[in-house]
């Protein structure tokens, strides 16, 4: 397959995507292969793990391939969107309770499909170019892919303030947030690749990490602002502040689709409410995804983002002004059948 390359090698099963000049932005057929791979290796007892990585300095995955998802949804076609969305959960979830290692290298750009491929594994290598993030309240989703499983357990308020404000992280940053986990310089990885296939032993990595830069995130100021229940609070806590940190949330939530906002802040309270989980965390956000084409903005989001590029989205609310019964909507349960997953190991 022209856009990623599946191989066996030494003791590693490795998937490599190669699609650099798109940023290896992840296609339908991308997310199949990889399940494949995964699902053939479960078994394989010449396989101690497997190595994801990419082409490419800029990207290990800049996000999903969104031009086709426009294309049947202005036609009407809104199983496509949802077809792609349950098959791509599925792998999600395969990685994140895979038996065995998982190691990710994610250099530069790291976002919303990229996220899911590369940070539900063990070891999550990040260096200085990486910028990890959730964008997709900026085209009117959410934070999927099982990035709202991540985003709820991060420290204190960060999961609301990353997926409302989708800032992106440098390596100490995610690392701090729960999207990585290593601190490797780039120069270090392909010695660490050739050492990784020819012992399969992930130890090698410890090894290898430094202590990453510290985060200049306002803990203190982002656990205080988005404390709210609800958007409208955290909306309205920003604006009674006068503060570089709520002054520069409230000017980049301002470009967000509102109701993919509310409804990130409510399936990061669902979560936590109970013991958050992968399987969990999909579940909810497929509620939305499977609804946004129809009843969303995220047609007019990516619109505006990669069809016209005006970057001047119209969404259906304003910031402070969606409705309660509308939010609600979005994440009922589905009447249909929703997500099925592949069998724990074990």
């Amino acid at each position: 397959m022209a856009d990623i390359a599946i191989r066996n090698e030494g003791r590693a099963g490795r998937i490599t995507l190669t699609r650099p000049k798109a940023l290896n932005a992840l296609t339908y057929e991308m997310c199949l292969a990889v399940e494949k791979a995964l699902l053939a290796w479960r078994g394989d007892k010449a396989v101690d793990l497997v190595i994801l990585d990419a082409e490419g300095d800029k990207a290990f995955c800049a996000g999903g391939d969104i031009a086709e998802l426009y294309a049947t949804g202005k036609a009407g076609d809104y199983d496509y969107g949802r077809r792609f969305w349950r098959d791509e959960y599925r792998m999600n979830a395969l990685i994140a309770e895979y038996g065995k290692p998982v190691v990710s290298f994610l250099q530069g750009f790291t976002m919303g499909g990229g996220v899911g491929l590369g940070c539900h594994g063990t070891h999550r290598i990040v260096d200085d170019a990486s910028r990890i993030a959730m964008p997709e309240c900026g085209i009117g989703l959410v934070p999927d892919v099982g990035g709202s499983y991540l985003l709820a357990r991060a420290p204190g308020r960060l999961g609301e303030y990353l997926g409302l404000t989708t800032d992106r992280m440098g390596p100490g940053a995610a690392i701090h947030a729960g999207f990585a986990d290593l601190y490797i310089p780039e120069g270090h990885w392909a010695d660490l690749t050739a050492t990784l296939c020819r012992t399969g032993d992930v130890a090698a990595l410890e090894a290898a990490a430094l202590t990453p830069p510290a985060p200049d995130w306002n803990v203190a100021a982002i656990d205080r602002l988005f404390a709210g229940e609800a958007l409208r609070d955290i909306v309205n806590a920003l604006r009674s502040e006068d503060s570089d940190v709520a002054r520069d949330a409230l000017g980049r939530m301002d470009k967000n689709a509102p109701l993919s906002m509310a409804c990130t802040v409510e399936i990061l309270h669902r979560l936590r409410a109970g013991t958050p989980t992968i399987r969990k965390a999909l579940e909810l956000e497929f509620r939305f995804t499977a609804r946004a084409v129809e009843h969303g903005d995220i047609l007019e989001g990516i619109r505006a983002a990669i069809i016209d590029k005006d970057r001047n989205p119209s969404w259906k609310h304003s910031l402070d002004g969606v409705p309660a019964a509308e939010m609600s909507r979005m994440l009922q349960p589905l009447p249909d059948e929703g997500l099925r997953f592949h069998e724990k190991e074990g």
